[in-house]
C-alpha cells in the first residue's frame, strides 16, 4: 500500500494524550473448553454470556474480556472473570497461551478472517496456530505527550524480549514471529530512526494488503507493541494467570509512568537487529530484565 496513503492514519496512531495519566487496563484472552476437553460453538457461548459487557471473541473461539482502565485491573479481571464463569456452567475460561487441541476450527468466518487465514496459508502453519489457538494478555497503559511519551513508545519496544523471557513459558511467541514477519515486526524495524510515524508507516506498507482502505490494514499488523492512539498496547505477553499477570502490570507501570526509572532502562538497553531473537533464553534478556523490573 502506497505510504502516502498510510501515514495520515498511522499519524492518528501516534497522537498520543495531552496530559499525563497513568491509567492501565487488562485485555485478558481465555482458551474455551466443555467439561470434557472439545471445542464448545461458539455461538453456544455468545448465548451464554449474552448481556454481559467488554466480551468479545477472537477467530477459533477464544473469548477476550477487555476491561476498561481501573485502579486495580487485576483485581477487576479476576471479578469479572469469576462472573463470566458462574454464567458458563461447565464451560471452561483458560487463561493458557496455547491450546494443546490440534483440530480447532475456524469460528469467525467473516471476511476479514477468512481473507487473513488465506494469507497465511501461503506462507505456513503457524498463521492457523496464531488465530485459532494462542491466547494472551494485553495490557494498555496511558500514553504521555512530548519526549516522555517517544520514550515510552521507545521502552516498551526495547525492554519487550527481556519481559518476555521474564514472563512466557509457552511457544505462543514463537508461532506469532513466525506467522507473517512482515506484519508482526519482531525486529527492531519499529526503531529505525528518529521518527516513529515514518517507521511504522514504512513498515506498514511493506505488508501484503488483504483488507480494503488504509485503516483496515492497519488493523491486521500484529507488532509487539502497538499504538492506539491515545493508549499503547501490549501484545508480546502469554495469556497469564492472575499473580503473574500483577508482576507483569507492576513491572510495566513502572516503566511507563516513572521518568528516571524509564530512563535508566533506555540507557541500559541497547537496540539490535536481533533483539527479539532466542528471546527466552539469553543471559542478555535475562540481566535486562532484573534492570527493568
Amino acid at each position: 500500500m502506497d505510504p502516502r496513503e498510510l501515514r495520515p492514519v498511522v499519524a492518528g496512531l501516534f497522537a498520543r494524550g495531552r496530559e499525563r495519566s497513568t491509567r492501565v487496563a487488562i485485555e485478558q484472552e481465555y482458551v474455551v473448553a466443555a467439561a470434557d476437553g472439545s471445542v464448545v460453538p461458539i455461538d453456544v457461548v455468545r448465548q451464554a454470556v449474552a448481556g454481559s459487557p467488554y466480551v468479545s471473541f477472537e477467530p477459533g473461539g477464544q473469548l477476550e474480556l477487555s476491561l476498561p482502565p481501573a485502579p486495580d485491573p487485576v483485581r477487576d479481571l479476576r471479578r469479572a472473570t469469576a462472573g463470566l464463569r458462574r454464567r458458563l456452567d461447565g464451560i471452561t475460561l483458560r487463561p493458557i497461551p496455547v491450546d494443546p487441541r490440534a483440530d480447532v476450527p475456524l469460528q469467525l468466518t467473516s471476511p476479514r478472517y477468512v481473507a487473513m487465514q488465506r494469507h497465511f496459508d501461503r506462507i505456513g502453519p503457524s498463521g492457523r496456530v496464531m488465530m485459532r489457538r494462542t491466547a494472551s494478555t494485553q495490557i494498555c497503559l496511558d500514553w504521555w505527550p512530548g519526549r516522555a511519551g517517544l520514550e515510552q513508545w521507545r521502552v516498551l519496544n526495547l525492554a519487550g524480549p527481556s519481559l518476555a523471557a521474564r514472563f512466557n513459558r509457552s511457544t505462543r511467541l514463537a508461532t506469532w514471529q513466525a506467522v507473517d514477519p512482515a506484519r508482526t515486526a519482531f525486529d527492531d524495524r519499529l526503531l529505525h530512526g528518529d521518527d516513529p510515524v515514518t517507521a511504522y508507516t514504512a513498515f506498514a506498507a511493506g505488508a501484503t494488503v488483504f483488507v480494503d482502505g488504509p485503516a483496515g490494514h492497519l488493523s491486521t499488523l500484529f507488532p509487539p507493541v502497538r499504538p492506539r492512539g491515545t493508549y499503547l498496547e501490549v501484545r508480546f505477553l502469554d495469556a497469564l494467570e492472575p499473580a503473574l499477570a500483577e508482576q507483569a502490570v507492576a513491572v510495566l507501570r513502572r516503566l511507563m509512568y516513572d521518568d528516571v526509572h524509564r530512563r535508566h532502562v533506555l540507557r541500559r538497553t541497547p537496540c539490535t537487529e536481533g533483539m527479539w531473537r532466542d528471546e527466552r533464553r539469553t543471559v542478555h534478556h535475562r540481566s535486562v530484565a532484573r534492570v527493568a523490573g
